[in-house]
């Protein structure tokens, strides 16, 4: 498994969805089965079926959020250099083409938010964007072609 980058509220979240399976979803799970399992004949009852599906499920998510757990790391922002583009970075970039501004987090894959303004560093633009300074110009390849940005700041929030 990859180890994986957050900052300390990703990573805070990562652990209360997975306390919220084991402690919430994982005993509702159970519940269910029992209830399912005082109705009689387990052979033809499709409410133990299902509830024993969504256990199957459950228990499944819980063991991948805990691998991704332990494979965590957390990043200190205080130690992130801004001479360069990289996780936690904030960019403010410029398109060339249309001189629109716009400014973009980078996060690890599951904090990518882009309403927030959040992008993940494995994204097309967060590839792109890493390791260059300010003032470098970045070509990066998208849908629609090439788009070039340049790089206005680099800083850390």
């Amino acid at each position: 498994m990859a180890v994986n980058y957050y900052s300390k509220e990703g990573l805070q979240k990562l652990k209360e969805e997975l306390e919220r399976m084991k402690s919430i979803d994982r005993p509702s799970i159970s519940k269910q089965i029992a209830e399912a399992r005082d109705k009689g004949d387990l052979s033809e009852n499709a409410e133990y079926d299902a509830a024993k599906e969504a256990q199957g499920l459950l228990e499944m998510k819980i063991s991948k959020l805990e691998d991704t757990v332990a494979n965590a790391r957390l990043l200190d922002s205080s130690k992130v250099d801004t001479s360069k583009v990289m996780v936690l970075s904030t960019v403010k970039i410029r398109n060339t083409a249309n001189k629109m501004e716009m400014n973009y987090t980078l996060v690890s894959e599951s904090e990518a938010d882009l309403k927030a303004g959040k992008i993940s560093v494995n994204s097309p633009i967060g590839q792109g964007l890493v390791g260059k300074k300010v003032g470098d110009k970045a070509e990066i390849k998208v849908p629609s072609g090439i788009m070039t940005f340049e790089i206005l700041e680099i800083s850390i929030n």
